[in-house]
């Protein structure tokens, strides 16, 4: 980590931490280089950084000021569905909206993807070709499921860092998080059986519980803090599922984050019924704040929790790279996978396990935080500026989605097909429900480079969302 960067991530902690508080003053640039010893440009770049995640803000002739954050509009209310469980059908519905907004010249308000510029391409394209120069030819057949030796060592080491003990013989490789979270909920469900998810949850969710002709019980979900305990604890009781499949983390699609005490809760409470927790991690390494999120894994005794991740919304998204670490249901998903898929592409495992093994992982998931969470703060000031009054939206900590409910009397989607009139792609809620619910909610993406184009769209959007509502 280069100076710059400690020193930045060392007052986005004290920040996080209320030591710092909102319009407080910083040291100026003379005062943080006689203390600590480093050159102006470094403060100077510390504090840029900061001022790009939206962390502090200039004042002219004043100096630095911790940003006040203030919210710009009040967050959505916490769902509240009927919890009767419901057979699954939303793929068409899905599919219409994904289609229709694969046009690459509309602004990707849409996507479920961050920009690929954001991602070190040349050196992954690099990494590959040294490691495919040293490539064992025996490797094709040895590193079949769980998959490549090194590329395991090297993300048990990052759960290790994240103070979570996971053996490499645990891990299995999949292709791309998808994957894995589908087989982890085979390992466990059965045809007729119920499962429970977050509402709204991710709509590859509820597509993988159609597939497999499983049940949908929804459960009320709080937009900061996610799926509410209480009523999870309710479910569990009346529907005795098979399976909870939740993201702790920047939850898709509303950015709600699990406290850690909450994740720890959680587990417990699933080991207590002995139902397995499906965790869907892809956003957790895409943090705003000082360190990552901790995973529920962590608090797993029973080897209860599936852990699935990937490197597709961080690092790597078009060489579909992902794992699970299921506890005790290792072995089972591990010959799922055989019997799936049969293995992950081996030049993609070797390029990863190189890249990770040269060390540039870190700096760039800081570069990338960084951008993300100034394209978060240009896009929600413009939401503030152009959407029709009584728009709620989250304010998420990581990720790159933001959950917007507009007035009741817009129709998401109605909004969705006249933006695409206008070249800009939405996901409209109901994509987000078994049920279809979330009639006026969205879905966007501030994962790509923030342009006067943006800024037009979300103009565009808020005033498609006022003449519905003028009639």
């Amino acid at each position: 980590m280069k100076l710059y960067e400690a020193l930045a991530e060392e007052i986005a902690g004290m920040i996080a931490k209320n030591v710092l508080r909102p319009g407080e003053r910083l040291p100026s640039v003379r005062q943080q280089q006689e203390r600590r010893g480093v050159s102006p440009s470094t403060v100077f770049q510390a504090y840029y950084l900061l001022e790009a995640r939206g962390a502090i803000e200039s004042r002219p002739r004043s100096g630095y000021y911790v940003a006040q954050r203030q919210p710009l509009a009040p967050e959505p209310e916490a769902s509240r569905p009927d919890g009767v469980s419901t057979v699954v059908d939303v793929s068409e519905l899905v599919f219409s909206v994904l289609d229709a907004g694969r046009e690459r010249s509309n602004v990707p308000f849409g996507s479920a993807f961050p920009s690929p510029l954001l991602f070190p391409l040349e050196k992954l394209g690099r990494a590959a070709a040294a490691a495919l120069r040293r490539i064992d030819p025996w490797s094709t057949v040895a590193d079949l499921p769980p998959g490549n030796a090194e590329l395991r060592r090297q993300i048990a080491l990052r759960y290790q860092l994240d103070g979570v003990q996971v053996a490499a013989d645990e891990i299995v490789i999949t292709n791309g998080a998808l994957e894995a979270l589908n087989l982890c909920l085979q390992a466990v469900a059965h045809p007729g059986d119920t499962v429970l998810v977050e509402s709204p949850t991710f709509y590859a969710a509820l597509q993988a519980l159609e597939r497999i002709g499983l049940k949908a019980v929804e459960v009320a979900t709080h937009p900061r803090e996610g799926m509410e305990l209480g009523a999870l604890a309710e479910a569990l009781e009346q529907h005795k599922p098979q399976a909870c499949w939740i993201m702790t983390s920047f939850q898709n699609p509303l950015g709600s984050l699990m406290p850690p005490e909450k994740k720890q809760a959680l587990v417990e409470l699933l080991a207590r019924y002995d139902v397995p927790l499906i965790e869907d991690d892809v956003y957790g390494e895409l943090y705003f704040g000082a360190q990552r999120p901790a995973l529920a894994k962590r608090y797993d005794g029973k080897g209860l929790v599936m852990h699935c991740s990937s490197f597709s919304k961080c690092l790597a998204p078009g060489f579909r790279v992902g794992w699970a670490a299921p506890g005790r249901f290792a072995r089972h998903v591990e010959r799922l996978k055989l019997t799936t898929s049969l293995a992950a592409a081996m030049p993609s495992q070797l390029a990863l396990a190189e890249y990770l093994g040269q060390g540039g992982y870190d700096r760039h998931l800081r570069q990338l935080r960084g951008a993300l969470a100034g394209q978060q703060e240009k896009m929600m000031q413009a939401i503030a500026r152009h959407f029709p009054p009584g728009t709620r939206f989250t304010q998420p900590q990581g990720g790159y989605f933001l959950w917007v409910a507009l007035p009741e009397g817009v129709d998401a989607l109605v909004l969705h097909r006249c933006a695409l009139a206008h070249g800009i792609s939405v996901a409209p809620g109901p994509i987000f429900s078994a049920k279809r619910a979330f009639r006026n909610c969205l879905r966007l993406n501030y994962g790509h480079h923030w342009d006067a184009d943006h800024e037009a769209a979300i103009a565009t959007l808020g005033q498609l969302a006022r003449d519905q509502l003028q009639g």
